[in-house]
């Protein structure tokens, strides 16, 4: 997995005059393995029908609805690797892959959000180098804005998709299953076979198993 990871898609139409509204989630903060990764999205005519927030959602519906959003939506994403995340802690790498994901969201656009919508109680505003957009956070923003519903269903299918391609070099902690979270399976695994490059070694069951190897 790459250290930065960004993509966007420009439709050509259906973003008009209208204010230039962006919405923003992220998926990954809690798992001991793997990037934290933030998707931006400008929701287009007509937008996918059904969206919700990802954890809602099926994994089934959630992977219809990805090449939706894809095809006729401007997304962005921003991938923070486990050794940044170690470096800045997770809040400073999550501020970062919103940055990130906003900021090629602009590029591409090559224009700059009236506002951006952010799942949550904070924004990346004075708390990430290079966030200059106007934000404001929305607690339970991915069940009541289509527009962030649509980031955190990219940023969980792309991270999930990663976490499942990321078990097939380390099989023994079932992140096909788990996407890297801390369960009793993985726990197990990570006694008995120790932290793997992709592991978050500032998170306490990691930071443990080594202190005691």
């Amino acid at each position: 997995m790459d250290a930065l990871v960004m993509m966007c898609a420009t439709p050509d139409k259906g973003l008009g005059a209208a204010p230039l509204i962006v919405g923003v989630d992220e998926a990954g903060r809690g798992p001991l393995a793997g990037p934290v990764v933030a998707a931006a999205v400008v929701l287009c005519k007509p937008c996918p029908e059904g969206l919700d927030d990802s954890k809602k959602l099926s994994r089934a519906r959630r992977a219809a609805l990805e090449p939706q959003i894809q095809s006729c939506c401007a997304w962005g994403l921003g991938v923070v690797e486990p050794e940044e995340i170690d470096r800045l802690n997770i809040f400073g790498a999550t501020m970062l892959a919103m940055t990130l994901a906003v900021a090629r969201l602009v590029e591409a656009l090559a224009c700059a959000p009236d506002s951006v919508l952010i799942d949550g109680n904070l924004t990346p505003h004075g708390r990430c180098e290079g966030w200059r957009w106007p934000a404001r956070a929305i607690v339970g923003g991915d069940a009541l804005e289509p527009c962030i519903s649509a980031a955190s269903i990219l940023a969980k299918e792309y991270r999930d998709r990663l976490m499942r391609e990321a078990a097939h070099s380390h099989p023994h902690y079932g992140w096909e299953r788990n996407a890297g979270y801390g369960t009793p399976e993985h726990l197990a695994a990570l006694k008995t076979h120790g932290p793997s490059p992709l592991h978050r070694r500032s998170f306490a069951p990691v930071a443990q198993v080594e202190m005691f190897a």
